[in-house]
């Protein structure tokens, strides 16, 4: 399994909060050939992405293969205030999975 790193950003946003997380992932489609021995790069991307908010599951994205290598993804939570937990999971198809947890930030 590879190191995949996420970093999770929130800040106030028209009463609320605006969370951004970023995922460090290669999302390959299955299309690509590789350059250095012209076969097909096998399909490797984020199917699910699931948010928490207080212990409460509160979004859950589905996605697939058309969305870009080391996805920005966002989220706004109209009742998020300071200190609030967040916890952020994700799953592929290779049965790779990562999970980050924070606090709102928005000082």
């Amino acid at each position: 399994m590879a190191d995949r790193k996420m970093k999770m950003r929130t800040r106030a946003q028209d009463g609320g909060v605006e969370l951004q997380v970023l995922i460090t992932h290669p999302m390959e489609t299955g299309l690509r050939t590789d350059k250095n021995t012209g076969k097909k790069i096998p399909p490797h991307f984020i199917q699910r992405i699931t948010l928490e908010h207080n212990g409460k599951i509160v979004a859950t994205v589905n996605t697939g293969a058309g969305i870009s290598e080391d996805p920005l993804i966002g989220f706004r939570l109209k009742d998020a205030k300071q200190g609030d937990k967040l916890k952020v999971f994700w799953s592929d198809n290779m049965g790779e999975s990562a999970t980050l947890e924070g606090v709102v930030d928005i000082s």
